[in-house]
């Protein structure tokens, strides 16, 4: 008898139950555990607070919510970069229901008009203001346009002060204490913005259910416990830093080291060197200019053993650096999306390096993935590529107010479906072959531009490469690679790129066109925006053209 192929489906089987806590009760219990474990540290201000601190500081500022009328389900903005106060407020909103709507620290009035509106927001806590933005100016701006805002609060001025001292002077501890329990685990605690290619972006909705589990087994994968220092440049708005990042730490007694309020390559490793940090979280490009310091070999970096690299893939070359020269002999891969809470798929401690680096690892627990056709829908056989779905615990309540666009994202058996194309192999390990929407179909060959990326970061020159594709009369699209040279590299041509692939690729994976730059279009949290790689692309080659 002939043996039967499997098909793409994975479910993530589990001894260790999921919880069943609101994430106000899992810090409760965190802090009865290790109230005198270091929870939070500041490095830009020296602040620390132990877990007992944590949890009385952030019942202060609940207190001071529920003093200024905020009832369960109320919407309440956070417009800053990484700080202290970020995480306090996440954890307040979380006692007293309030859903946390997380504002991304680049946008503009007009975004931030869009986010109040659409969120119904109550109360907005802002930073004054961060880098070349004058927050308040732009609150100043929009803020008369929409009644349901009644309360704007500035970080590290008075507004921020009389909002906690409003607490403790209603004396309300009773109160808070009853909210508490009428708090249901699945209930909507956080609303994310996704970065949306067109039109406005959406709000993912999520429940504690939803993030609290997916943080927890992000940390059981890694192994977290209270000896854990998370070294965090990335931001806190997105679920990388506080999903991952900061309820992975609390669900576990670990503590959570801020190196800057926005990502820095020095401070980042000065602060794994100061706090002796265990694990280190990034996305590739931020390893990528930590790896390229100057000065790196300088920074002991021998704390660590762990960390997570997520956001898009990691370039092979990368990721063996990490591991060999970080000391991240455990470090780990994490693939997911802000629908999913994020996590769906992610490699373990003892995968191998050709596991983390050809793979974004298997299914988490209690999650099911699955690869199905682009067009029927059906699960295909492993190894074949096509759309990565995903269903579970951590696949959002849906976009707010949106039903539509939810239906168009989650179907009827709830798989939610991610619009990346992906390969199960006969282990169960998933590699992202690319976004459906990134495929390049060159005469009828379906491309995809992330195997070719991965060939060209071999090559000696080349620091980071990124391919799109571009419209093309005879073949339909073509491909141009986007490429950062190293330093003191001479600037690579589409002649030299296509000798270098010559009799190594297939020809119609070749790039036709080649355009050095200092740099790629990246989302806040350090996804490249290859629309915007298009859009530029279209308009080079039709400069190109009309010059020739």
């Amino acid at each position: 008898m002939q043996a039967q192929t499997l098909s793409s489906y994975g479910s993530g089987a589990c001894d260790t139950p999921l919880l069943g806590d609101t994430i106000g009760d899992n810090l409760a219990r965190t802090v009865l555990r290790v109230p005198n474990a270091e929870a939070l540290v500041d490095v830009p201000s020296g602040r620390r607070w132990t877990y007992a601190e944590l949890d009385a500081d952030s019942t202060a500022l609940a207190l001071g919510l529920l003093a200024r009328g905020v009832e369960a389900g109320d919407r309440i903005g956070i417009w800053s970069q990484n700080c202290p106060e970020w995480t306090l407020l996440q954890f307040a909103t979380a006692k007293v229901g309030a859903v946390l709507v997380n504002v991304n620290p680049a946008y503009r009035s007009h975004e931030l008009a869009f986010v109040i509106g659409h969120s119904g927001m109550r109360m907005l806590v802002s930073a004054v203001a961060a880098k070349r933005s004058d927050y308040r100016a732009m609150i100043a701006q929009v803020r008369s346009q929409y009644q349901d805002l009644r309360d704007v609060v500035y970080i590290g001025e008075g507004s921020w002060d009389e909002l906690v001292a409003a607490g403790a002077a209603a004396s309300s501890m009773d109160q808070l204490t009853e909210r508490m329990a009428t708090l249901s685990c699945d209930d909507p605690i956080n609303i994310q913005y996704t970065s949306g290619t067109t039109g406005f972006p959406k709000g993912a909705t999520l429940s504690h259910h939803n993030i609290l589990n997916n943080a927890f087994f992000v940390g059981e994968l890694v192994g977290y416990t209270e000896r854990d220092r998370i070294c965090l440049p990335v931001p806190f708005y997105h679920c990388f830093g506080m999903v991952m990042g900061n309820l992975a730490a609390t669900s576990h007694g670990a503590a959570v080291v801020i190196p800057a309020p926005a990502f820095e390559a020095t401070a980042t490793l000065k602060a794994v060197e100061l706090e002796r940090c265990t694990s280190l979280y990034g996305v590739p490009t931020m390893f990528i200019a930590e790896l390229a310091l100057e000065d790196f070999a300088a920074y002991d970096l021998s704390s660590l053993r762990t960390g997570i690299m997520a956001g898009s893939p990691c370039p092979v070359e990368v990721m063996k650096r990490v591991v060999a020269e970080m000391n991240m002999s455990e470090v780990a891969i994490c693939y997911g999306m802000t629908e999913t809470s994020p996590v769906s798929t992610m490699t373990r401690v003892d995968d191998d390096l050709i596991r983390r680096t050809e793979t974004v690892g298997r299914v988490m627990p209690h999650l099911e993935v699955k690869v199905v056709d682009t067009v029927t829908g059906r699960t295909v056989p492993r190894g074949e590529p096509g759309e990565l779905c995903t269903r579970g615990t951590s696949v959002m309540l849906g976009y707010w107010n949106e039903p539509e666009k939810t239906a168009e994202a989650i179907d009827s058996a709830r798989w939610m479906h991610t619009e990346d194309l992906a390969r199960m192999d006969d282990d169960g390990y998933v590699s992202i072959v690319g976004r459906i929407k990134d495929m390049v179909i060159r005469g009828g060959e379906n491309v995809y531009p992330r195997e070719i990326e991965e060939f060209l970061y071999s090559h000696p020159d080349i620091a980071d490469v990124q391919v799109v594709g571009v419209p093309d009369p005879i073949y339909g699209e073509e491909l141009m690679a986007w490429i950062v040279m190293r330093p003191d590299a001479e600037p690579l041509t589409a002649e030299s790129v296509r000798a270098f692939c010559l009799g190594r690729m297939a020809h119609y994976k070749v790039p036709r066109y080649v355009h050095v730059v200092d740099g790629f279009p990246m989302t806040v949290t350090g996804k490249i925006r290859k629309v915007e790689m298009r859009a530029e692309a279209v308009e080079i080659l039709a400069g190109t053209q009309k010059d020739s």
